[in-house]
């Protein structure tokens, strides 16, 4: 186990490197900044003079190098918006962007596991195919026209939830969230169904052919030989070791999710990392650009290493050293 997780971390660094050096050459190709500090009042003088002030003419190699020494420091420079360290602004937002990530994971794992394990125990029956169907369609339709919709039929067309905003926050052993009133549980629903949306359709197929593999397996047809009740052997035996692999994809696919409330964040105006992302890139807030994209690499590289621990502490027989 330690020599996995050395080997983990190692990796974790170098992904880590990549991904620095990708988002800190990206922001070179999202405009002029002094543009939105200066306006066009700013001789050209003068503009010359704060981009050497800045150190923006300096080699890329020499930007990089300073810029990957103070992000390891925490710093990733001052957001030209804000007026504020760039990540002391992303952290800010975290909060909803990960308030929105995990209702839909909840939503996600109400729904996909007792909807796969029906469709595998009853793979004939008229509903189980209804299931398969809505979730091939599912999985077709992007995130953006499912908010969409959702939107027109709860908030326009019936007038039951809202449709923007985050809605009314109260504070529990230190966590700010809408889950703890009545109007940001309101406005919490549509979005997170929307962002479930892009994984229910691919979690739901995934527990439906690992049951089926489960209950077509060696140990199945001894249980039932031994003559165990059949609702033992779905939820108890077969389950169990559907659940692992559910784990291993469930876990960083829900990662990803942090990334994927972009769409979701922006049709409904949810102030998070996603649409503070989107609003940086009009406004050619280079470090907060760059911030997120780390921030955001480094919660799927965590969440990914999490995972193959959690997978290996379920399943001991798992060589976590070959695998890593």
């Amino acid at each position: 186990m330690f020599t996995f997780l050395l080997k983990r971390l190692v990796q974790a660094t170098i992904v880590m490197l990549v991904i620095s050096l990708v988002a800190f050459a990206v922001k070179d190709n999202l405009g002029d900044p002094l543009r939105e500090l200066t306006g066009q009042s700013v001789s050209e003088a003068e503009r010359q003079a704060m981009r050497t002030e800045m150190g923006l003419n300096d080699p890329f190699v020499v930007q990089y190098k300073r810029f990957l020494i103070n992000a390891v420091q925490g710093d990733f420079g001052t957001s030209y918006t804000f007026n504020r360290p760039a990540l002391e602004v992303i952290l800010d937002r975290l909060v909803a962007t990960l308030e929105l990530v995990f209702a839909a994971t909840l939503i996600i794992i109400c729904f996909s596991i007792p909807l796969g394990i029906y469709c595998a125990i009853n793979p004939k029956k008229w509903f189980s195919k209804l299931i398969m169907a809505v979730s091939s369609i599912g999985i077709s339709i992007p995130v953006f026209l499912t908010a969409i919709l959702l939107m027109y039929v709860f908030s326009i067309e019936l007038g039951w939830l809202p449709a923007y905003g985050r809605g009314d926050t109260a504070n529990w052993l230190g966590w700010e969230s809408g889950f703890f009133t009545l109007d940001g549980l309101s406005h919490l629903i549509l979005p997170a169904f929307a962002l479930a949306s892009i994984m229910l359709p691919l979690f739901i197929r995934l527990v439906r052919s690992e049951m089926i593999e489960q209950l077509s397996s060696e140990y199945v047809k001894f249980a039932y030989a031994k003559g165990l009740p059949q609702r033992r052997v779905w939820y108890v035996h077969a389950l169990k070791n559907t659940l692992l692999p559910l784990l291993t994809v469930g876990g960083v696919q829900i990662g990803t999710m942090v990334a994927y409330t972009i769409l979701t964040e922006k049709v409904f105006q949810w102030p998070g990392t996603g649409f503070l992302f989107l609003d940086s890139i009009q406004r050619t807030d280079t470090p907060v650009i760059t911030a997120y994209v780390i921030v955001v690499g480094l919660i799927f590289v965590i969440t990914n290493t999490i995972v193959d621990l959690l997978y290996g502490l379920i399943n001991p027989t798992v060589n976590l050293t070959a695998k890593g």
